[in-house]
């Protein structure tokens, strides 16, 4: 028997719905009983905004949080070092565990192609008539 309700299709108006209210609420904060130092905060922000908020269970807070920390000591050691890979590796590991990785997030590599030709396409045309966002 399955004892957690049906999620709402993103492409219905309840999904929207859903969506704004996830958004509107901002990054999930930690556990209580989970400590996470302020060095790792940016990380976490990242891993829990990779995922709509209402997907998120406790135990996926809890690898998230490792992930943050994995994320950060990676950060400290030199680059090309045994510990470096070693931690890469882990952080890789709990990305997939917790399903933040590339193809959880944004679909596989070859359902890509569509969307990354039309954006490099948009980049080369240059038609002085059609307005462009640009940086400023």
């Amino acid at each position: 028997m399955k004892l957690t309700p049906k999620r709402q299709r993103a492409d219905t108006a309840k999904g929207a719905v859903q969506a704004a209210q996830n958004a509107a609420q901002g990054p999930i904060d930690p556990p209580a009983y989970v400590t996470l130092p302020e060095a790792c905060k940016p990380f976490w922000d990242a891993i829990v905004t990779s995922r709509p908020r209402d997907t998120w269970t406790d135990s996926d807070l809890v690898m998230a949080a490792n992930l943050a920390r994995v994320q950060h000591a990676i950060e400290t050691v030199a680059i090309g070092s045994d510990e470096h890979a070693k931690l890469t590796r882990l952080a890789m590991a709990l990305a997939r565990s917790v399903a933040v990785h590339p193809t959880a997030t944004v679909g596989r590599a070859a359902d890509m192609v569509n969307a990354a030709t039309a954006e490099r396409e948009a980049r080369q045309e240059h038609d002085d008539l059609i307005p462009r966002l640009r940086a400023v």
